[in-house]
């Protein structure tokens, strides 16, 4: 039987043949730390006294906060720029660009190769046949002291775009036809592989930007066989051939998938979820304030171009606010010598230094209250880009909707754009908590009384606000735990230590920062049982040492205030009230012996 993409990419980096479900230790090639992340992983480091396996394969990418407008941003990239001069570690600084971007166009890795990042878009380099994953601090600390990480081999997904987009469709119209098929948790826990004639023939700029959306519809990754063009790009990157890797004739796949892209036109994301797609004409004339065009899905050169080709000659919209963020420092200087720079200037663009922008809450691209914004970004939960509403779309529609002063396409842009009266803006009230220690040994039973969160796909910024990234000590994360899950804000006053969360599936779903795991620890929780976990997060919990359980409770009548008692070794879930028993998957010998030392790197 033949073997799948990450399949050969796990056994050439394990040295041994791999299934589906396998746990192997995965040499990975190269190891980067951002800004928002790299503290705690020097912090990791330094704590438990770690070395570094090769300097040469590590990396620090400043790409958040490229102004370094935060005083924690700042003191965070100061940090790691300190133990990066000690070190010998290569520092990609704040004038560089996006790190996974950076990761493709200099050579750090290639196809078939092996990419980590504190980054939960890593994943961006199934784009040239690559893998990467965006993981916890205390993983990349793990891979940086020892080269490997442990990695459950996924199931596989083979997944043909069928028939031919219109004229006016672009990469981010495809792979909104993707998410609009899969939703927000179709490929939980798959690695798919895109094929047919449209995928084959998408430049490098294109995949990137389909592949930067794995994420959003729950997979670990999502590859394109690297074609000629991909492969000669990535081997006069740097210094290394790579040599690509392809699914066998005969590989088996967990499932086979066919998403019909026939005669799609622009499409576009409702507000608070990526996967509530719908066509622009839809919400076409919806006046906005402000839009955004950048990101690690859309800030490649060839978005740059589809912008300015809209915005020469024309001018944003009287009261709307463009912004718009290249990539990389490479894509930036390209626009300035072909002119694209002075075509945004002469449009009215603000125009911000390379880097993540508005989805890391870090540079431009947030709003405030009210605010509409149309963003070429990858995500648009509550909170994540600002208090106000975010649709996600392509350059081109955001570029049209910028000049109409409302959600418009390309091809039409009214002769006037629309106006409209300003909005009375109100600050949301900040509330104070109580913030918890915790404490305790290492029980294989658990007993607690419930929290019944009962919903699918809570995503990171609900249980972690991303404006709180830059915290690093445990202590000051439960207050803020919940912060952006309507109905649970005031958790962190009602919780007590030792009690048990239970929830849905995909939970923590979306981004790798591992405050979304500390902020339950700081509340003394004991437990966290779910139907199914996002993939970052279920390792994340793992190596914190934090007890989490897969189970589907929904069915067992629970409600907020039960007691159950968890048999970690077992997966036995018993509720105290009525003795019946649910069955959920019993800790694996890695997670017990990760849990039983207290943590990845403790031991």
């Amino acid at each position: 039987m033949g073997a799948t993409i990450i399949e050969k990419i796990g056994a050439a980096h394990s040295g041994r043949d791999v299934s589906p479900g396998d746990i192997v230790d995965m040499v990975i090639d190269a190891r980067i730390a951002r800004d928002f992340g790299g503290a705690n992983v020097v912090k990791n480091i330094e704590q438990n006294d770690l070395g570094i396996d090769d300097v040469g394969s590590t990396f620090f990418t400043f790409d958040c906060n490229p102004g370094g407008s935060d005083q924690k941003y700042a003191a965070n990239q100061q940090a790691c720029r300190l133990f990066g001069r000690a070190r010998g570690i290569q520092i990609f600084d704040i004038n560089k660009g996006i790190g996974t971007h950076l990761a493709i166009d200099v050579g750090l890795v290639g196809p078939g190769g092996t990419l980590v990042s504190t980054d939960s878009h890593a994943n961006i380099l199934g784009a040239i046949g690559a893998f990467g994953q965006g993981m916890g601090d205390q993983d990349i600390a793990s891979a940086w002291a020892n080269g490997k990480v442990w990695f459950k081999i996924p199931k596989s997904m083979r997944i043909t775009l069928k028939g031919q987009p219109s004229e006016n469709a672009t990469a981010k119209d495809i792979v909104f036809a993707c998410i609009r098929h899969f939703g927000a948790s179709g490929l939980l826990g798959f690695a798919g592989e895109y094929y047919g004639p449209v995928a084959e023939s998408l430049s490098l700029d294109a995949r990137i930007t389909v592949a930067s959306m794995a994420t959003e519809m729950g997979g670990i990754i999502t590859f394109f066989p690297p074609n000629d063009e991909v492969t000669e790009y990535s081997n006069a990157a740097g210094e290394k051939t790579w040599t690509p890797v392809y699914a066998d004739e005969d590989a088996e796949y967990s499932r086979v998938e066919e998403v019909d892209i026939s005669g799609i036109g622009p499409m576009i994301a409702k507000p608070g979820h990526p996967d509530d797609v719908v066509e622009v004409s839809d919400v076409a004339g919806r006046k906005v304030d402000s839009v955004f065009i950048g990101s690690c899905t859309n800030g490649r050169y060839e978005d740059m171009v589809a912008a300015a080709n809209i915005l020469r000659n024309r001018k944003v919209a009287p009261g709307v606010v463009l912004k718009i963020v290249p990539s990389t420092d490479a894509v930036w200087r390209r626009c300035l010598d072909e002119g694209i720079i002075a075509i945004f200037k002469e449009a009215g663009v603000l125009l911000g230094n390379a880097g993540c922008a508005g989805c890391a809450a870090g540079q431009i691209g947030q709003n405030g209250p009210g605010e509409v914004t149309i963003s070429t970004g990858n995500r648009n939960y509550p909170g994540k880009q600002g208090k106000g509403e975010v649709y996600l779309a392509s350059p081109e529609t955001a570029a049209a909707s910028a000049v109409a002063g409302q959600i418009a396409t390309a091809d039409a842009i009214p002769d006037k754009p629309a106006v409209f009266m300003p909005d009375t803006r109100l600050a949301a009230k900040k509330t104070k908590v109580h913030v918890r220690a915790t404490g305790g040994d290492r029980p294989t039973k658990v007993k607690g009384r419930v929290w019944l969160v009962d919903m699918d796909n809570i995503d990171t910024d609900m249980i972690f606000h991303n404006r709180h990234l830059a915290i690093t000590e445990m202590s000051e994360m439960g207050q803020h735990t919940f912060g952006n899950l309507d109905g649970w804000k005031d958790f962190p006053e009602k919780v007590g230590a030792g009690d048990i969360v239970v929830t849905g599936s995909n939970f923590g779903c979306g981004s790798s920062r591992q405050q979304a795991v500390g902020c339950f620890t700081s509340l003394g929780v004991s437990l966290l049982v779910a139907k199914s976990f996002g993939a970052i997060y279920e390792r994340n919990a793992i190596n914190a040492g934090v007890p989490i359980l897969a189970a589907d409770l929904a069915a067992a009548g629970l409600k907020n205030g039960d007691g159950i008692e968890v048999d970690l070794t077992s997966g036995e879930i018993t509720l105290l009230g009525s003795g019946d028993v649910v069955k959920g998957s019993p800790f694996s010998q890695v997670q017990m012996e990760i849990y039983q030392r207290g943590g990845l790197l403790k031991g």
